[in-house]
């Protein structure tokens, strides 16, 4: 029996909780002091939204990849791979291609574009005040999805450090990320940010890495071992672990629900906000190409360190000890390091994870703030006339206001498999701003109408269907009959569908509801508009003087 499983059973608790917070202790006060530096330079909103455009490809490409890899790709993935094996390694694929397709079809086009967010692309060539609406409202539902993956993460990571069982408990514990990530936005903003994204994917890539070759070293580096290792481990009908089908199964419902997630992670990538905005801190074109190669090869690097470490879990902790630990899936990653190394390596890659919350979390918040700060309060509410520093003022209000939001989501969604709640952010982003982007850089006849319809059926189709999905109630498991669902009172079932993931219908939908809507409309588009936004975003022409300011 592992270490891993005589110390759940003494005690209830892995590892010493004292070293796990004073380790933790120590990462806040460093990021903390580094946000307080990065704040002194922060002085107009170019400053506060896109760090005064003034980091090098390299160092952006290390920020989009710390930006990226979130805790669903550490914590979730992880846990995914060691329970379902194949099935689990499908999120790695899948998030891994979806970094190509937004490199291949929106990136740099969007970077050449806007200035501080989707928004602005949207609005170059459409009705100004409508389609920033539209796009901040789509904005703020991939944002919430988003949190709430990252808050459950919190939540069960550091359930599983200090062993902590009480719903409550963990509650308190969410809260405390909250503040912590509010802090992080307030003071530092954009700069502060993005350096603590860079520290951390340093981190996280670096302890993957050697977790890795631990792994790796203990089967003799033959990858083949290790896989025997997780199958065995997992006892009867393990081999279900190296092909396809134990998570999703054979009925044609699961194979639908795979379809639907695989479209979903391949697609919503290119419509992330807060993925898209970190392509505005460069600047110059030429540094968001090599900010490109540099997260690409990051990005790629560390999902072949997951197919390691989730195989890992499975063999050296083994599935029964991960799902009985206080976190669940989340925890595959943190009892392997525990397993390897013991305490100081479990508190030291769990200070990493806790480090890809904070900083995921901070990114996606100043994306929703700047959102709503810049397209709805100074483009729609205040007609553009407003100052600067007005506009950063209220953005730093909504900072307060996403961040109450995100703890009070975070506890409602805690439990819930993280990788799971990002696909459903992932969707979101897919069906709401996807094809809209796609039709205004590449379709000439596309017209504000048509990005309405757009946007807005694609948002309210993906809401709708969530929320009559089994995702929110009547999911049971078959064999011990507990709710797997985010309501976890078994006596509650409202769901409509029996599709998990709703990227299938509503990705299609949105893009057929842009045609429809363009071709309804007595609106007329704006060639001459169309044809300068097509030579700046292929060239880059223009794009300086109209992020100058």
């Amino acid at each position: 029996m592992s270490a891993v499983v005589h110390a759940a059973a003494e005690t209830d608790q892995i590892g010493e909780p004292a070293v796990n917070i004073a380790i933790f202790g120590v990462f806040v006060l460093i990021t903390l002091v580094i946000v307080f530096r990065a704040s002194r330079n922060n002085k107009t909103a170019a400053d506060y939204y896109a760090a005064g455009r003034s980091f090098t490809g390299p160092q952006n490409g290390t920020a989009i990849a710390g930006d990226y890899l979130s805790a669903a790709s550490f914590l979730g993935i992880c846990g995914a791979i060691a329970i379902n094996g194949y099935d689990g390694f499908l999120y790695s694929i899948g998030f891994l291609v979806a970094w190509l397709v937004a490199l291949l079809l929106v990136a740099e086009l969007l970077r050449n574009t806007g200035k501080f967010t989707m928004a602005d692309v949207l609005s170059f060539r459409l009705k100004e005040r409508p389609v920033r609406m539209a796009a901040s409202l789509a904005t703020l539902a991939v944002v919430f999805f988003y949190l709430l993956a990252q808050m459950a993460g919190a939540g069960g990571l550091v359930a599983l450090l200090l062993g902590i069982e009480g719903t409550a408990a963990q509650g308190a514990v969410i809260a405390v990320v909250g503040a912590l990530m509010i802090l992080y936005v307030l003071i530092g903003g954009m700069k502060g940010t993005t350096w603590v994204q860079i520290i951390k994917a340093i981190l996280l890539i670096a302890g993957a890495a050697v977790m890795t070759v631990w792994v790796l070293a203990k089967y003799g580096f033959n990858l083949s071992d290790l896989m025997q290792g997780a199958v065995d481990k997992a006892g009867e009908g393990g081999e279900a672990l190296l092909g396809p089908g134990k998570q999703y199964g054979a009925t044609s419902m699961s194979q639908l629900n795979f379809l639907s997630l695989a479209l979903a992670l391949v697609l919503g990538t290119a419509g992330l906000p807060h993925v898209l905005m970190r392509f505005y801190t460069v600047p110059t074109a030429k540094e968001a190409r090599r900010s490109v190669v540099w997260a690409i090869w990051l990005i790629g690097i560390f999902y072949l360190f997951t197919l390691v470490l989730g195989y890992g879990a499975g063999a050296l902790v083994g599935p029964d000890a991960i799902k009985a630990a206080p976190g669940g899936v989340n925890s595959a990653a943190p009892l392997l390091a525990y397993e390897l190394g013991g305490t100081i390596l479990l508190a030291l890659i769990s200070a990493v994870a806790f480090a890809t919350i904070l900083a995921v979390v901070a990114g996606l918040t100043i994306t929703a703030a700047t959102s709503f700060a810049h397209d709805i309060y100074a483009s729609v509410i205040k007609h553009g006339q407003i100052r600067p520093d007005g506009e950063v003022r209220v953005a730093r209000i909504t900072v307060v206001v996403i961040g109450v939001l995100a703890i009070i989501g975070g506890i409602f969604a805690n439990g819930q498999n993280v990788a799971f709640l990002v696909a459903l952010a992932f969707a979101v982003a897919a069906s709401a701003n996807l094809p809209t982007i796609l039709y205004s850089l590449f379709w000439k006849r596309f017209n504000t109408s048509g990005a309405l319809w757009s946007m807005y059926g694609g948002l309210i189709s993906c809401l709708v269907l969530i929320t009559f999905s089994p995702v929110v109630s009547g999911k049971v498991d078959p064999k011990t009959g507990e709710s797997l669902s985010m309501i976890k009172d078994t006596g509650v079932d409202f769901h409509l569908i029996s599709l998990e993931n709703p990227g299938l219908i509503t990705i299609p939908l949105a893009f057929v509801l842009g045609i429809v809507g363009t071709y309804l409309s007595k609106g007329k588009s704006s060639p001459e508009k169309y044809a300068e936004m097509e030579v700046r975003s292929l060239t880059g022409a223009g794009s300086e003087k109209a992020v100058a300011h």
